[in-house]
């Protein structure tokens, strides 16, 4: 059983965890292409280096507990809309990205295992809402869903990766990643629905 103490250590730690991040996220907003240092972070998080190298880790774990702190974040959008409709978490995913663009970019850019970012949230909620869709008939019950959801899991951290590269804009990010929703949704969809669900590529192109 945890001690009141040790319950408050912990505390205390996420807490200058929380700051040490803020300050990391603060830095890269000031100076979008600055090299991030230990020292630096430390001076604006008002902690010494060792605790940004004991809370955190070296560099290669900022951008990890950045991305982290991400899925977090978009773990708890989505739980507060209930997250059921496979569009909506496609949007609240490219909607956090856009939202923050300098810290998105740079941790994209710079944490070895950026094509993770996606992994655990939104394609936990991306395979719940396909199996859902599956169980009210909406998707044919021969399709794997978990696969169907790690397709387009796979075409959003292309278009997320040339968005991070500013080949494509804000607009164009949301329009691919939903583009390749709604070619796997209708090619997966079951014979009642299909209409429906081939409907927006009959509206809408990649661009």
């Amino acid at each position: 059983m945890q001690t009141a103490e040790g319950g408050l250590r912990e505390q205390h730690k996420a807490r200058r965890r929380a700051r040490i991040l803020d300050a990391t996220r603060e830095l890269l907003r000031d100076s979008p292409e600055s090299v991030l240092s230990t020292e630096r972070i430390a001076e604006r998080a008002e902690v010494a280096p060792a605790t940004v190298y004991n809370l955190i880790g070296p560099r290669e774990k900022i951008w990890e507990a950045l991305a982290a702190g991400f899925m977090d974040e978009l773990e708890r959008r989505l739980a507060l809309l209930g997250a059921g409709d496979p569009r909506e978490v496609v949007r609240s995913t490219v909607r956090l990205f856009v939202e923050d663009p300098v810290v998105s970019r740079r941790m994209v850019r710079e944490w070895a295992k950026s094509g993770l970012v996606l992994d655990r949230s939104p394609l936990t909620q991306l395979r719940r809402a396909m199996a859902e869709a599956q169980t009210q008939g909406i998707l044919r019950a021969d399709i794997r869903t978990d696969a169907l959801a790690a397709a387009v899991g796979t075409s959003c951290v292309g278009a997320l990766h040339q968005w991070v590269a500013a080949l494509i804009d804000d607009d164009r990010f949301l329009a691919r990643a939903l583009f390749a929703l709604d070619v796997a949704l209708a090619a997966a969809a079951a014979d009642p629905h299909r209409d429906r669900l081939l409907a927006p590529l009959r509206t809408r192109g990649t661009s």
